[in-house]
């Protein structure tokens, strides 16, 4: 099914080739019927020449002979014909017919055309037939190398992804393989000497206290840790974690990273000693598992960085149910006294809450108080992009992974899951890849193109001036001016005028024509054209010189139609 542009735009040549060949017809004599009766053929055929290429382009050049309303017809279909016909030999072969078609046609229909004008004409319908096939071959060939270029060029990036990601893999690997033995083992250590000590007999009950702290927070580290190395290894959620069910002996579950673990938190650093106050404002609505587990993360880095940077002050979180979204903040007092420089910070905390905020459609801002402390706020929505939950609206709602602009993979529009979209699009070629491509594709291109133009234009001189030259050498056998035919006097011998007069032997030379005066009897005529120009379009000027006895009788000059 044809889209409506290229409709259109077959109409509108068809229409164009018609006008050109009623035009073409009437000024070849020819009726408006049969002009009418060229275009008609003329259209049909421009429709076709798609389907049926070189069936079209024998008949244009069948029907370029004797119908000059045909001749534009022949270059468009030529053009069309060389672009579509597979093969160079066959291609060869049916541009060979067509000329030898429409040269054949051409002298069957005009026998006693001179040898000279059948080669200009030859050469003609060479350039004609020749010319826009070579060029629609060209297009076409070119077409398909740039295509060619598309397809290879996508594949190899493919592969540079596939490969990518397996490079990717191998080094999460690593990472998981060397944070499990190094940090599981420091924290494993931890927990079995805190747990000891809680035993200990000769602990109070507040030392008590904080060496449980101590062993649940190591306890819940390790199982971070394990979630973490997890998704490293495997490149997703954790089977805990996505079984939705948490385990005994202070394993904070799934269910315990959300905001219905933030009482959790807070409850851990008050046995710390640190004054917590949560604050709950707003109708409380369900969050997205990813937008309530990075509410939980706010909450935690908050608390952890007042705890690292103003330890002793009093920290407030705040869960303000908005319409649309959910703001967590946690906000301390200024720090009581000098803080301990030895506390380690690694920077990361922040940009990554930043990120896990915005994959979920959210925000953070992170800043000073005026009373000299510090606040972080999130702002996250109750549904994240692409997430759903059975009481959103969006809960059908199709995953869409969130990239900055200067992510590799937004750089390119890949399709839903399981399409055969190309992995990046043409325009955003890596540079030394583009230039690479655009290098082989513009230098064949333009060692094609100048070879074709220059045989073209080779061809196209050659003939100009033989064609020149001949029309000239033709002119001078038929044609005479004004003077020379008043310098001659009738009485004057035959052979006398002859010798001043071309013999008017050409093409150019058509005879007397309609409307010239009968010869005089007995005698035999010379006719001339003349070099100036008639009186109307139509009006030919003649001389004509008559010959009785080896003299001259009869000069005239007249028009003929």
């Amino acid at each position: 099914m044809w889209p409506l542009r290229r409709i259109v735009g077959e109409s509108f040549l068809s229409l164009a080739l018609m006008l050109l060949a009623v035009g073409a017809g009437l000024a070849d004599d020819k009726t408006t019927a049969q002009a009418v009766g060229i275009a008609l053929v003329a259209g049909l055929l421009s429709l076709l020449r798609r389907g049926l290429p070189a069936s079209v382009l024998l008949a244009a050049a069948a029907g370029s002979a004797p119908f000059f309303g045909f001749a534009p017809l022949l270059l468009v279909v030529a053009w069309s014909a060389g672009r579509r016909i597979e093969g160079l030999g066959r291609a060869g072969g049916f541009f060979g017919l067509a000329y030898g078609l429409s040269l054949g046609l051409s002298v069957a229909l005009e026998p006693h055309v001179s040898f000279s004008l059948l080669a200009i004409a030859g050469m003609f319908m060479l350039l004609a037939i020749l010319v826009p096939g070579l060029a629609g071959r060209y297009w076409s060939q070119r077409r398909t190398l740039t295509d060619t270029l598309h397809e290879y060029n996508a594949q190899l990036l493919r592969e540079r992804e596939m490969i990518f990601g397996q490079a990717r893999m191998l080094e999460r690997q690593r990472i998981a393989q060397d944070m499990h033995d190094s940090l599981g083992h420091q924290l494993a250590l931890i927990a079995v000497h805190t747990g000891a000590l809680e035993v200990d007999r000769e602990l109070t009950g507040q030392q008590r206290e904080a060496v449980g702290v101590l062993r649940e927070a190591s306890v819940a580290a390790m199982h971070e840790l394990r979630d973490v190395v997890g998704v490293l290894r495997d490149g997703a959620d954790s089977p805990r974690t996505r079984a939705g069910t948490g385990t005994g002996g202070g394993d904070p579950g799934p269910a315990s990273r959300g905001v219905a673990g933030v009482e959790s938190l807070a409850e851990t650093s008050r046995r710390a000693g640190t004054p917590v106050e949560i604050r709950r404002t707003g109708e409380v609505r369900p969050l997205a598992p990813t937008a309530d587990h990075a509410a939980y993360r706010v909450v935690q880095e908050g608390l952890t960085n007042a705890h690292k940077h103003a330890p002793g002050a009093s920290i407030t979180i705040g869960l303000r149910y908005e319409p649309d979204s959910l703001v967590v903040e946690v906000a301390n007092g200024p720090v009581k006294g000098p803080v301990s420089s030895g506390v380690a910070s690694g920077g990361q905390g922040l940009t990554g809450l930043e990120e896990r905020a915005r994959l979920v459609g959210g925000m953070v801002h992170a800043g000073p108080t005026a009373d000299g402390g510090f606040r972080l706020a999130g702002v996250l929505p109750y549904t994240s992009a692409g997430e759903g939950f059975p009481s959103s609206p969006a809960g059908d709602a199709k995953p869409t992974f969130v990239a900055p602009p200067d992510d590799f993979r937004a750089q390119s529009r890949a399709g839903s899951a399981g399409d055969s979209d190309p992995v990046i699009d043409w325009n955003g070629l890596p540079k030394e890849l583009a230039k690479a491509v655009n290098r082989t594709k513009r230098g064949n291109g333009i060692a094609i193109g100048c070879g074709v133009v220059a045989l073209v234009a080779v061809v196209l001189v050659i003939a100009v001036v033989v064609a020149g030259v001949f029309v000239v050498r033709e002119a001078d056998k038929a044609m005479i001016e004004p003077g020379q035919y008043d310098a001659v006097k009738i009485g004057q011998s035959e052979a006398s005028v002859r010798d001043r007069l071309p013999d008017g032997d050409s093409f150019l030379n058509t005879g007397p024509g309609d409307g010239a005066p009968p010869e005089p009897d007995g005698a035999q005529c010379l006719t001339l054209l003349s070099t100036e120009i008639g009186s109307s379009w139509d009006a030919e000027p003649v001389f004509r010189f008559c010959f009785r006895d080896g003299k001259l009788i009869e000069k005239k000059s007249f028009e003929t139609a």
